[in-house]
């Protein structure tokens, strides 16, 4: 961390630094409120389209079974070809959007297989549609989240670290650049007091500097009256 500089540049420089804290500080909290928010309504649809998923698959594997042919419907009679995704924003955030999906059938006989393979196909169909729809819901979340923790650790360095630093290094430059002004007016008092002292003081003659200019005044003004 660099020294601090005990100025006014400095001074003007932590002011400004403290006004810049000041305002971003209320938009990253908003920020921050906004993605909880959001992360905990995707997280709920994201639980719900998983519940959907699960009681739908359990429902097929009843429903199979009725029939006693099981064994006749293969995973592979239904596969995705194209998964749809769309884009938002929230918060700033970039995310994707399920759309929908392009799905596949397999070849079978259709006098081999049972009747209801068909159908058993559009149950399918839609279990991977809500297992699509979900897995990108998770991927909204994850962003989110990031995004989340990231402006949370911003919100925290500017509430707990830079404002009072900040607030801190502007009050000890403060108390510097006052005790340095009295320390001034101080020092300036006392020279004019020095300066008037001085001025004010008597003027000391030396007696053995005056002798030799009072004998030759003596030698002078008997010389005068001898030539009178």
């Amino acid at each position: 961390m660099a020294k601090l500089k005990l100025t006014k540049n400095e001074q003007k420089a932590q002011k400004d630094a403290l006004k810049m804290y000041q305002r971003y500080l209320p938009t990253l909290t908003l920020k921050k409120q906004q993605l909880q928010s959001e992360i905990r309504t995707i997280d709920e649809k994201c639980k719900a389209v998983r519940a959907e998923k699960k009681a739908l698959e359990e429902d097929f594997q009843k429903w199979i079974s009725v029939f006693g042919e099981k064994d006749a419907f293969k995973p592979d009679m239904v596969t995705v070809r194209n998964i749809k995704k769309g884009w938002s924003n929230i918060a700033g955030v970039k995310i994707p959007i399920y759309e929908g999906a392009d799905f596949g059938r397999g070849d079978y006989d259709l006098y081999s297989t049972p009747l209801w393979i068909d159908m058993a196909a559009d149950r399918m169909e839609r279990e991977l549609e809500l297992d699509l729809e979900a897995e990108v819901l998770e991927e909204q979340v994850r962003l989110l989240t990031q995004e989340l923790r990231t402006t949370s650790q911003r919100v925290n360095l500017f509430e707990k670290v830079k404002i009072p630093e900040t607030k801190a290094n502007i009050k000890k430059i403060g108390i510097f650049l006052g005790d340095e002004q009295v320390a001034a007016v101080v020092r300036s008092k006392i020279s004019k007091r020095k300066l008037q002292s001085a001025s004010a003081a008597p003027v000391v003659v030396d007696e053995e500097d005056e002798a030799p200019k009072k004998r030759r005044t003596t030698r002078t003004t008997a010389k005068k009256e001898a030539e009178k």
